[in-house]
């Protein structure tokens, strides 16, 4: 039985409020857990089942008529989630990777549907559900209020960001709610524009140093056309697939980190760089 999850909403900076809970953003993948007539099945949050790709995630000692709200996720040997350690492992069990399933919101319980119950008395209907964690499954931590200092420190230890939730918010089903909201630990590079993909629109970016830096595929129409003004001066060459500039044209971007090819991920525009 699948459930399409509650969304968040994504703000620029954190704020105090004890009106609101504060999570880890976790750099995995959301997964719904659900399990009916002692039938375990998971899902993506579109919709997509994925139970065979996760046996581990089968046998979980939860209670039948339960399904659960969660990412999973898999650590690098510092104890942080690494996203492209997750894909991996999503990709192929031969990876060896070990999954964690961190469970942060309770949907049903005991075969009912529990979502008009606050945030708060679901977290505790979670303590009954998972009484202790484990490195298979565990129960994501939180803080009344606190999100400026928190963000500070998951800054210092670059990781992903925070979630802010309304302590006393309903579970909304298939919803971008106000109610939950992300903050995002953006990370900011000045970069130059190296080539203009024909097909469809995307640029492609080098770093100062003039290595590839990834691609970036939305820009603000505004922006966009002050591109279209300048580019033709700095073509160089070009194939079916590229038009190559020469690296004039400098961006700012904001992205989520570096891959581990050394490219930005998830780039985004920010402005133009005179």
């Amino acid at each position: 039985m699948f459930v399409s999850p509650m969304l968040l909403q994504k703000i620029d900076h954190p704020f105090d409020d004890d009106n609101y809970i504060t999570e880890l953003k976790l750099d995995g993948f959301r997964t719904i857990w659900t399990k009916f007539d002692n039938k375990v099945k998971i899902y993506t949050r579109h919709n997509n089942e994925i139970t065979s790709k996760f046996p581990e995630l089968i046998n979980l000692p939860i209670p039948d008529g339960t399904i659960l709200d969660g990412e999973i996720i898999v650590t690098d040997n510092q104890g942080k989630p690494d996203f492209e350690a997750v894909m991996e492992r999503f990709m192929s069990r031969k990876s060896g990777l070990e999954i964690s399933y961190s469970v942060f919101d309770i949907i049903y319980f005991n075969g009912a549907k529990i979502t008009n119950l606050q945030l708060i008395e679901r977290k505790e209907m979670l303590k009954k559900i998972i009484p202790e964690d484990s490195k298979l499954l565990n129960k994501v931590q939180w803080i009344e209020g606190n999100a400026e200092q928190y963000f500070e420190l998951i800054r210092q230890h670059q990781l992903e960001g925070i979630v802010q939730k309304k302590a006393d918010s309903k579970y909304q089903i298939n919803k971008r709610s106000s109610d939950w909201k992300k903050v995002i630990n953006y990370q900011y590079e000045d970069v130059y524009v190296s080539g203009l993909r024909k097909d469809e629109f995307g640029l492609l970016l080098n770093f100062e140093n003039g290595k590839y830096a990834g691609l970036i595929e939305f820009i603000p129409t505004p922006d966009r056309k002050e591109f279209y003004k300048q580019y033709k001066d700095f073509i160089i060459e070009e194939n079916d697939k590229f038009v190559y500039l020469d690296p004039k044209m400098k961006v700012k971007v904001k992205y989520r980190n570096l891959t581990k090819k050394g490219l930005l991920r998830i780039p985004s525009f920010v402005e133009w760089v005179s």
